[in-house]
């Protein structure tokens, strides 16, 4: 079985300790991951911004990327969310690459997804003695409906205090683009977003996307405020870590 990572840009270029906790993880349970290195952007900030040739392109290249895998597991519910439902539409007049583009679809999964869909696992035997709280980002919970999977993985988490966020299901404002073209609303809803985050107490804010909790540590850093910001993959992987050092 050849199971391959999409590490995508943001944990590629700043985040690599996700990509590399998902490693560490998954060898646990047999599975070694692929990374082809001629993979790139999921071509999503062009489609957003109305670029869908330049999408097109950088698509094309993914579907290259992992034509051979049985498996693709992705660190983004955003990333993974834009091949599921927009893929099909920069190849609906290209009868051979949709062809392939669904192919892809069918056997790409964001990190808690393939966890728990896939490997049937929930608890990894990990400790982490924080108090937790979770942001649900907009295209993981919405578009691919990852909801109930990273909620299990962290309620079998020992010693950790799950904290509901407030008005969780608001976005944080980021958007890709969104955030760079309306700074100022991206700016406000990042600070309401972010005074939620404060009403916690919580000493730990996860995700699933790096873009939504670059955004939020920044704001949090910004004002001075002391929340660790990781995201679930960072927080298993040390969990697993602390556990081996107290057995």
């Amino acid at each position: 079985m050849k199971v391959s990572l999409f590490i995508t840009c943001l944990s590629d270029l700043v985040y690599p300790k996700v990509g590399a906790s998902m490693v560490q993880l998954l060898a646990r349970y047999g599975v070694k991951l692929d990374f082809p290195e001629v993979q790139t952007c999921c071509g999503q900030p062009a489609f957003n911004s109305g670029y869908w040739d330049e999408a097109r392109s950088a698509a094309l290249t993914l579907l290259e990327a992992f034509e051979d895998s049985d498996f693709v597991i992705s660190p983004s519910g955003s990333c993974t969310s834009m091949i599921h439902h927009y893929y099909p539409k920069l190849f609906e007049n290209d009868p051979v690459n949709l062809a392939k583009a669904n192919r892809l679809i069918e056997k790409t999964y964001e990190f808690s997804q393939f966890l728990v869909q896939v490997l049937g696992v929930t608890d990894l035997g990990a400790v982490f003695p924080h108090k937790v709280t979770y942001h649900p980002s907009c295209h993981g919970s919405r578009l691919l409906g990852v909801k109930n999977e990273p909620m299990a993985l962290m309620q079998q988490v020992r010693d950790l205090q799950l904290v509901p966020l407030p008005h969780a299901e608001d976005c944080c404002g980021f958007g890709g683009t969104f955030a760079v073209k309306m700074c100022d609303i991206s700016g406000a809803m990042v600070s309401e977003k972010s005074d939620h985050v404060l009403e916690t107490e919580a000493e730990v804010l996860v995700g699933l996307d790096m873009g939504c909790l670059m955004n939020i540590s920044g704001n949090l850093l910004h004002r001075g405020k002391p929340v660790k910001v990781m995201h679930l993959a960072e927080l298993l992987a040390e969990g697993v870590k602390l556990a081996h050092e107290r057995a």
